[in-house]
């Protein structure tokens, strides 16, 4: 940092992606690893079923990374605003910049950007996390923040979710993120459950555990949406004020649950009203007539097929013959 009238004004501090984070890189990571290691396999697997057999895999790995990667985002929530404000306590300086509001499910992110960049003698690019999960205290990271001589500005957009601010805001956002990421976890365990299904031969019970995974992915949303009903706290800039809207992952959980939903739905209909084609596309038809073509030579009683030879003799008959 450069000096501001002899003496530094701020401390180093740790910063964290608005959005992404090592957490949600490490999940994606995982999820592109074991869409390689099924591409690999593609080029063993002959005809129709190859294209068949890759839809489904990819299908089934854009959901389960989905889920998972929403609960480390941070863009649930977003909104921006550009004002003139003050920049450090007990200064009259005034800088020009965005100033970005990101909730997600793990805490609240703020940000500032100089616009320009370099103002009063320094680099203005902040970008700050305060967590609110189980295994972090939202107070201790404001104060930690309070300690480091953090700007104005994301002190400002930061207190009003700490416990002791009158908007309560914390308190809304905490509980509803919280449910919203266990009926996320839900939704997970439920598509590990679809998978396993739709390997056994009955595959309509791997649709109904779609359907369950989009219902509980529907229900994060509600649990988020509901803070949104509450009366909320204006965050004012001056004459301006800084409004939030639905994000990038509130999206794409929405995206998601509904792709579960019509994929649940065709594999349930398709159960009822064409079973056949249902069985082409899961690969069903093959299994069985490997499994008929085993049982192809059978030893039967001969006393129910010819009465008139001696039953301690036992005649070698297919199934064709029966």
């Amino acid at each position: 940092m450069t000096l501001f009238d002899g003496i530094y004004p701020f401390y180093p501090q740790q910063r964290k992606v608005s959005v992404f984070d090592v957490r949600t890189i490490i999940v994606i990571v995982v999820f592109l690893t074991f869409a390689c290691s099924f591409l690999l396999i593609i080029p063993g697997i002959r005809g129709r079923v190859r294209l068949y057999w890759t839809l489904r895999v990819l299908l089934s790995l854009v959901v389960g990374v989905a889920i998972v990667a929403v609960q480390f985002t941070g863009d649930w929530e977003t909104g921006w605003v550009t004002v003139n404000t003050s920049y450090k306590s007990f200064s009259r300086a005034l800088v020009k910049g965005d100033i970005g509001l990101h909730v997600g499910l793990a805490g609240v992110n703020v940000t500032l950007m100089g616009n320009p960049v370099n103002q009063v003698n320094e680099t203005i690019n902040y970008n700050e996390h305060f967590a609110w999960s189980f295994d972090a205290d939202y107070d201790h990271s404001y104060g930690e923040g309070l300690e480091r001589g953090l700007p104005s500005p994301i002190l400002y957009v930061a207190e009003k979710f700490t416990t002791q601010s009158p908007c309560s805001m914390h308190r809304q956002y905490r509980i509803s993120s919280h449910y919203a990421s266990a009926t996320l976890w839900v939704a997970f365990c439920a598509w590990l459950i679809s998978n396993m299904l739709f390997s056994m031969p009955v595959v309509v019970y791997g649709g109904y555990m779609l359907l369950v995974t989009g219902a509980f992915m529907i229900f994060s949303l509600l649990s988020f949406s509901t803070v949104r009903n509450s009366p909320m706290c204006p965050i004012q800039f001056g004459t301006v004020t800084l409004r939030t809207g639905y994000g990038g992952s509130f999206w794409l959980t929405l995206a998601i649950g509904l792709l579960c939903f019509v994929t649940g739905t065709t594999v349930v209909a398709l159960h009822y009203f064409n079973l056949d084609l249902l069985k082409t596309f899961f690969d069903l038809q093959e299994d069985q007539a490997e499994e008929y073509q085993e049982m192809a030579e059978v030893y039967v009683n001969p006393r129910f097929v010819n009465k008139g030879s001696s039953p301690s003799q036992p005649s070698k008959l297919s199934l064709k013959s029966i």
